[in-house]
């Protein structure tokens, strides 16, 4: 495989303790946290729009959002601890900086949207452009999250090399 040393060094976390060990990133399991909870938000949106007392949901909904957040600040601590294993100058960082910054953008959107919420009425549905911004901010999160992938499952990103990896295909436990 090309890239040789470069290659194996994205593979190996900056810091085991704060990224998570070899083989076993930390940012992907608290990515989780974010991407669930804004799902849910939208799925709250636009059931606020089909009962007969919408206030719970709208409010869930904000709550979600501001649960999505914190989780997206933790990811992308994590996140950023990876981005400084990756090589200068690669398609591997190229892609993992736009992936950065379309989840930035995408929580800073959500950001604003939980302000919004705050400061407008929670006893009705929720509004066509708060719905819009969430459902937009998602689809965005959607193409970074195939990013992500790409990162890990294209170019190997903090994934274990196929030595490793072979372990796990062995009779042994």
């Amino acid at each position: 495989m090309g890239g040789g040393r470069q290659y194996l060094e994205a593979k190996r976390p900056v810091s085991a303790a704060l990224a998570g060990p070899y083989g076993h990133p930390f940012h992907p399991i608290l990515v989780t946290v974010p991407i669930g909870a804004w799902v849910a938000s939208l799925v709250f949106d636009i059931a606020s729009h089909v009962v007969d007392d919408p206030g719970f949901l709208a409010k869930g909904a904000m709550w979600l959002i501001a649960v999505g957040v914190l989780g997206a600040l933790a990811a992308a601590l994590v996140g950023f601890l990876d981005l400084f294993a990756i090589p200068p100058g690669t398609a591997a960082m190229r892609t993992a900086l736009v992936h950065m910054t379309l989840n930035l953008l995408v929580t800073g959107a959500y950001v604003g949207g939980f302000f919004w919420r705050r400061a407008g009425e929670l006893t009705t549905s929720v509004g066509a452009g708060k719905l819009a911004l969430s459902a937009v901010s998602l689809a965005v999160l959607g193409v970074s999250g195939f990013l992500g992938g790409k990162l890990a499952y294209r170019y190997g990103v903090r994934v274990a090399d196929e030595q490793t990896q072979a372990q796990g295909f062995t009779g042994r436990a």
